[in-house]
């Protein structure tokens, strides 16, 4: 079996029901393994191979944490197939050294300061993209957790309170099964969740101009979010830094380490939301 039947023998079992980017993933992973050593059958690759192949990476300028990423990926084709396929071999990708540290930088929380300046602009510009900023920057939410909400999903009680049900969707894959959560909505998230559903027109999307496919493009939304946010945040910080954010916030009142640790990664029964400075 060669490295490129792997892939097709991985995905078909493995794939199924999986978005596109499980299969980009293993896809373009064991690509750059082909373009570099050669389709060899599995047992072929030597641990000349696997050390071209790191080189190869590192020349491409990716991270440590990028190429971690992609070695564990061609591992796990290469296990999973082998073991399909009863062949009896060394995962030479298994043990290679690089400095995984390398191109990493730590990601830096966006200061409550910069946070009120873009909570005001969400008030001003008042549209989609201003409701899924404002969304995020008071939950801590993942981009695609947010953006592949349904209106359903966000539900408000008779008091007149709103909670976010972050649930897996077949368009929109959760990180974690502890991400699965109520996340509930104050501050400006209150205001975002009522002019969502006051904007409702029909679609079950919270955000359709992110879910025109069977998959939320968290990307697009990602990428035209920071590029917005640019003006009004410190050089470095993106709309993933609101989760880091999120976390210094709860440290900021005191909430127990549990609650914090908790509500940054999306575990059940977790979700608490800080508003202001020192306000639970």
């Amino acid at each position: 079996m060669r490295l490129s039947e792997a892939v097709v023998t991985y995905l078909r079992l493995k794939g199924d029901g999986k978005g596109i980017t499980f299969h980009r993933a293993a896809e373009r992973a064991c690509g750059y393994v082909i373009d570099t050593c050669g389709d060899k059958p599995l047992t072929s690759y030597t641990k000349a191979d696997a050390n071209a192949f790191r080189d190869a990476l590192i020349a491409r300028g990716m991270a440590g944490s990028s190429i971690t990423w992609v070695f564990g990926t061609v591992r796990s084709v290469i296990n999973f197939a082998g073991n399909e396929e009863g062949i009896e071999l060394m995962n030479l990708f298994g043990k290679v050294y690089y400095d995984r540290s390398a191109g990493v930088s730590d990601r830096q929380p966006v200061p409550v300061e910069a946070i009120h300046a873009v909570q005001a602009e969400c008030y001003r510009l008042d549209d989609e993209m201003r409701w899924l900023v404002a969304l995020v920057a008071d939950t801590g939410m993942r981009i695609a957790e947010a953006a592949g909400l349904l209106c359903e999903d966000i539900v408000q009680d008779a008091d007149g309170n709103y909670t976010a049900r972050i649930t897996l969707h077949p368009w929109r894959r959760l990180k974690t099964a502890g991400s699965a959560r109520e996340v509930p909505l104050v501050g400006s998230v209150r205001w975002a969740a009522g002019r969502l559903l006051e904007a409702q027109d029909g679609t079950a999307f919270a955000f359709p101009r992110y879910n025109k496919t069977d998959t939320t493009n968290a990307n697009a939304a990602s990428a035209g979010l920071n590029k917005w946010l640019k003006a009004y945040v410190p050089k470095g910080t993106t709309m993933h830094s609101f989760r880091h954010s999120m976390r210094d916030r709860l440290r900021a009142v005191e909430c127990p380490a549990d609650i914090v640790a908790k509500s940054a990664v999306g575990k059940p029964r977790a979700s608490v939301t800080v508003t202001g400075k020192a306000t639970l």
